[in-house]
């Protein structure tokens, strides 16, 4: 294969060759699989979108939560349902340059387009204080982002059909999924928790947070300037698995929600730290870390990966990616291990 069709390859979020992908822990784990099984019949037709709202109430105040969907194809009744997707996003940034971020001329960065052209139906949402989303006056701390959650989701199912969501969720998004899964595991099929911290020992970035969690307390918003965004890229130490252009895109699009945004998540990650008690997710597994991640170690992740309960789980190191791999120049590598996931077939009992 060509170099500009390996390029074109993973601008679609298609597979590449499993070596190529990931390093995974020899723990008995299941591997990955090389060969990605579609969620459905891949759909035919264009990009669809819409927005929604749900309600929660919060404080004694109703706060509008906008949710973001997107699928090939607009709905159609007596449609076999798809598979849904809900994505959810982490402490810095909103749903949309989370994972539906457009950077001309530098191919796909929407995850969401990727999952819903391997055949889903793909939603996200802005938490309490972010992006579209109204505000409780909160500091939008994980308890507040699971509230969102059981929020959104009779939204979800009301339009889809679909009781159940698969789950990903990235940095403190991952918290907020697991936490939900664990509320809520009615809700929950399969998990996908990537950037993830368990209780933070040992990382860069949570320590720099806990030397400056009395600021984080003092208010319930933290600054989030163009330079904290950048930051984002450089403070693992591995700047070259980013474009630059990335950051500007995301500067550009969250420039109209302000220059502040909730510090509960920063505060949980530095205070509050474990907030999921594995043994009580039941869903199964997938945990995704960057080969360079400052917000947690292999040690954390793996001590939380072995006391899940269920027997299908995965952890998977991703090469010559940092802490945000879904904005990484091989975020590819992160489509393919997902999709595989989600799109496993489910084991046959005994």
């Amino acid at each position: 294969m060509s170099e500009a069709d390996q390029n074109k390859q993973q601008d679609l979020g298609l597979s590449v060759p499993r070596r190529t992908v990931l390093k995974a822990a020899g723990l008995g784990a299941g591997l990955l699989s090389g060969i990605v099984t579609a969620a459905a019949a891949e759909p035919a037709g264009d990009m669809w979108s819409a927005e929604y709202w749900a309600n929660k109430g919060q404080g004694g105040q109703n706060v509008k939560l906008n949710l973001w969907r997107k699928r090939i194809g607009a709905p159609r009744g007596g449609e076999p349902a798809r598979p849904v997707v809900f994505m959810v996003h982490g402490s810095s940034n909103s749903a949309r340059s989370s994972y539906d971020l457009t950077v001309p001329g530098k191919g796909e960065y929407s995850f969401m387009n990727v999952l819903a052209r391997a055949g889903y139906d793909v939603w996200t949402m802005d938490h309490d204080g972010y992006g579209y989303s109204g505000s409780s006056g909160n500091s939008s701390d994980i308890a507040s982002g699971v509230e969102d959650l059981k929020a959104a989701m009779p939204v979800v199912a009301k339009e889809t059909g679909q009781q159940k969501a698969n789950f990903y969720g990235t940095s403190s998004g991952g918290i907020r999924a697991a936490a939900f899964a664990q509320a809520a595991p009615e809700r929950v099929g399969r998990l996908a928790l990537s950037a993830f911290t368990y209780k933070g020992d040992g990382a860069e970035e949570i320590g720099r947070r806990r030397k400056n969690l009395d600021a984080l307390r003092a208010n319930p918003r933290r600054k989030r300037d163009a330079g904290m965004i950048r930051s984002i890229f450089t403070r693992d130490g591995f700047p070259q698995g980013y474009d630059p252009a990335v950051a500007e895109a995301i500067i550009a699009e969250e420039a109209k929600f302000g220059d502040t945004i909730p510090a509960g998540t920063y505060v949980d990650m530095a205070a509050n730290l474990p907030i999921v008690d594995p043994t009580k997710v039941m869903s199964p597994v997938l945990m995704l870390r960057g080969e360079f991640d400052g917000n947690s170690t292999n040690d954390d992740l793996l001590d939380f990966y072995r006391q899940l309960p269920n027997g299908e789980r995965q952890f998977v190191i991703l090469p010559k990616t940092a802490h945000a791999v879904g904005y990484g120049v091989n975020r590819h590598l992160l489509h393919y291990a997902v999709q595989t996931f989600f799109a496993a077939p489910e084991p046959v009992g005994a």
